[in-house]
């Protein structure tokens, strides 16, 4: 690593650069001959498909490579960094057992080493509250509050903006941001995008490591493709998104097919309310979920700086959901959209037994589930699956991705161990996964193939429901397309399976749901038909959040 000119001296001097840079590991070359320079006040964009090399790359500049890896090539950081990060699975680089009030102090308190305890102490914390608002984190009473939260007790997206907020604070001159608006709503990505923009304007260089090409269209200068660790194109932003001239780059960059309907006639008409059914209705089969209250514990003992309408009754407790009444027919779709934050993910947890303090009743065809899935019997796991928005927490790194999921058969089915492992290569196949890549250990894996494995192992339970958490948004547009038609096969085909979808991809829900219901701070705000929600709401909020999706069809945002 060789010492560079400030980056702040010239828009023309590089604060990064990576010189034919080759990685290898066990015999196989990850990043072959990559080249890239990163300039004050510009954005370099990596794009390609998961497992292309875009976040072992970036991680170079970090100075962070794959254990065992043998590296060649050069990088180099002017004044050796140092180098923000913002990760692709954000809850992996926040410590569980610290709130995140902690963590923000830590850092902002490192950067003011000359300041006496107590001037350290309010400008520590006038430096945590700026990063927050910049990361587009509440403020306010409500910044509070999340402040007092452990990071398992954030929606992801939340938890990605607190990473934002720590390399905000570290105050580096290069930033490597790997997926950052993944699981973003629309009007939280057009915020983060805004950030990102006037983040850059003050001299930072930007690497973007991104699958979203609307955000790469919005903000990058540079654009590097990337495929199979190699580079196959590069060059100015619009030159490569307006006229590619590699064939893997149109690939990408392609809309791709329309995705067949899955629907059956008459499926997803509005119910009474536009959401349960009637009093006196025998139980209907598939899944009904009522939820009266659903809570996070904050600080024992401690005065709460939340607002009155989202305290519980119970002292030190944050209502996340309250009054949400839903219902899913066997065969059909139900996407749950939001800003995040709305409480998204901790109704999913909730169906799926993970969320603990909640007051309701979850049924599936008929039958009372456990609110804990420690209560629930092997085929009651199995006939309701949870696929998590973060993959990567969700394997154990010490053991292979194949031998996981043929698991799945084994326990919760009974399945002969080498039956199962011949279901489980047959999902992974389905899910466009190869035999070899799944020999190998989760870390071995990018982000965008762990979540299709989840997805395999999912799968290989036979549900009749399945909660998919956000399982398109860590996903390049080639592999999302090939996930949302298999969501669209397994709809179609004859078994019932119900799928719950939560999604803040408005194109997504479009394509697969029968029904779209809107959660916004905790509560169902607008339910009913897919169509029409999408088309004609009638809820202030969800026209808003309509409307912000349509800057995707845009070169750049407003």
């Amino acid at each position: 690593m060789t010492a560079q000119t400030d980056p702040g001296d010239s828009p023309d001097d590089p604060a990064a650069a990576v010189s034919g840079l080759r990685i290898e590991v066990e015999g196989r070359r990850i990043v072959d001959g990559v080249s890239l320079t990163a300039r004050a006040g510009t954005v370099t964009a990596l794009v390609g498909a998961s497992g292309s090399g875009k976040t072992t790359t970036g991680l170079a500049l970090l100075g962070e490579y794959p254990p065992g890896a043998r590296v060649d090539g050069e990088v180099r950081v002017a004044g050796g960094g140092p180098v923000g990060y913002v990760p692709q699975h954000p809850a992996a680089v926040l410590n569980p057992a610290r709130r995140v009030g902690a963590l923000l102090y830590d850092i902002a308190r490192s950067g003011l080493p000359g300041l006496p305890l107590r001037q350290r102490r309010s400008a520590a914390r006038a430096r945590v509250l700026e990063s927050l608002a910049l990361a587009q984190l509440p403020e306010g009473d409500a910044g509070e509050a999340l402040l007092r939260r452990f990071p398992h007790q954030l929606s992801g997206g939340q938890q990605q903006r607190v990473v934002l907020a720590q390399a905000l604070l570290l105050g580096a001159r290069v930033i490597v941001a790997d997926e950052p608006t993944t699981g973003q709503d629309a009007l939280t990505k057009r915020r983060i995008v805004a950030e990102l923009e006037r983040m850059v304007r003050q001299g930072i260089a930007l690497v973007l490591l991104s699958h979203d090409l609307d955000v790469v269209r919005a903000l990058a200068d540079e654009v590097v493709v990337l495929r199979q660790g190699r580079v196959v194109e590069s060059g100015p932003a619009g030159r490569i998104l307006l006229a590619p001239e590699h064939p893997w780059t149109r690939e990408l960059l392609a809309t791709g097919p329309e995705i067949p309907e899955h629907r059956a006639p008459g499926r997803g008409e509005p119910g009474p309310g536009g959401q349960g059914t009637e009093k006196g209705d025998a139980p209907a089969p598939g899944l009904q979920l009522r939820i009266a209250a659903a809570r996070y514990r904050g600080r024992s003992g401690s005065r709460s700086d939340a607002p009155p309408a989202d305290r519980s009754a119970r002292r030190g407790s944050v209502v996340a959901l309250r009054d949400v009444s839903l219902d899913v027919a066997p065969g059909s779709c139900l996407a749950v959209v939001g800003r995040s934050g709305s409480g998204k993910t901790t109704l999913g947890r909730c169906v799926a037994g993970l969320h603990r303090d909640w007051d309701g009743a979850v049924t599936l065809d008929g039958e009372p589930l456990p609110h804990s899935v420690r209560d629930r019997s092997a085929d009651r796991i199995a006939a309701l699956q949870y696929v998590f928005q973060d993959a990567r927490a969700a394997f154990d790194e010490h053991r292979t991705v194949l031998a996981q999921t043929a698991r799945t058969a084994v326990r919760l089915r009974g399945v002969p161990g080498a039956r199962a492992r011949e279901e489980a290569r047959a999902a992974f196949t389905r899910v466009g996964l190869s035999a070899e890549l799944v020999e190998r250990p989760p870390g071995r894996l990018s982000g965008g193939e762990l979540q299709r494995a989840a997805l395999a192992r999912a799968l290989l339970a036979r549900p009749r429901v399945l909660v998919c958490d956000e399982i398109t948004s860590g996903l390049d547009a080639a592999s999302r397309r090939g996930i949302v038609e298999l969501l669209g096969e397994l709809l179609r085909e004859r078994t019932g399976t119900g799928l719950v979808l939560i999604t803040h991809d408005l194109d997504t829900a479009a394509a697969l749901a029968d029904r779209i219901a809107v959660l916004d701070g905790g509560e169902v705000v607008e339910a009913g038909p897919a169509a029409r929600v999408l088309t004609a709401p009638t809820h202030p909020f969800t026209a808003s959040l309509v409307a912000a999706a349509r800057w995707r069809t845009a070169a750049a945002l407003p």
